[in-house]
């Protein structure tokens, strides 16, 4: 890593004070500093609602050194949104490439996410509203692409039609999310027993699919 350039304070030692010495950031350390606080900023109030103004201001420094190193508010916020979808991504993709039974990898997965909200809970706010680039829904339609292959093993082991799991994907993968949108405010019950209960309905369901479901008749539902 580069040396870090040090300045003297001004105020000499007429006084008996020894001078300030402060630590002037490199460009790689002053990069990770503005996408912190814009992280901050964005879970906070949102990409319409934060300005560079607030991030050089939170940053302690010039609105300048925000575009020298973003190009602008929209090339920091996709900088930002692209960590964390990589972030979550990768997480969600070791356990559903583990190989292990897929009821496990259900509940890992739900886990995964309920755990990647209580530790990056900023990121996650950012992920779940996010309206200008679409990279949640990009993002979720990402991981049920990796759900529907287990799912067409399951369903081929089982002798269900494969045909449809793609939807079951996205079905699963839409229930836990929101229930992940949910959790983010309550936070109870623990995120293991919330995994267990998604697993409860989701798996449960899948393990008793109808080979030809049929929707109901319409003179039994009322």
């Amino acid at each position: 890593m580069a040396a870090r350039r040090r300045t003297r304070d001004s105020r000499g030692d007429a006084d008996g004070v020894a001078p300030v010495t402060r630590v002037r950031m490199t460009g790689k350390e002053r990069r990770q500093q503005l996408l912190d606080v814009a992280r901050e900023l964005f879970a906070e109030k949102g990409f319409d609602g934060t300005s560079i103004e607030e991030i050089a201001a939170r940053a302690k420094v010039s609105k300048p050194v925000v575009y020298e190193h973003f190009g602008g508010k929209e090339g920091l916020y996709a900088v930002v949104v692209d960590r964390e979808m990589s972030e979550l991504l990768n997480r969600l993709t070791r356990v559903l490439s583990e190989g292990q039974h897929p009821r496990d990898m259900v509940e890992q997965a739900a886990l995964v996410l309920l755990t990647y909200i209580e530790e990056e809970t900023d990121g996650f706010r950012i992920l779940s509203r996010d309206s200008t680039s679409g990279a949640f829904s990009s993002l979720l339609n990402d991981i049920a692409t990796q759900v529907e292959y287990v799912l067409v093993r399951e369903f081929g082991q089982r002798g269900v039609s494969t045909k449809h799991a793609a939807m079951y994907a996205q079905m699963l993968v839409g229930m836990v999310s929101v229930t992940g949108m949910w959790w983010l405010e309550e936070r109870k019950p623990k995120r293991e027993e919330v995994a267990a209960h998604l697993v409860n309905l989701g798996w449960n369901g899948l393990a008793h699919l109808e080979a030809k479901p049929r929707p109901i008749p319409r003179h039994k539902r009322s």
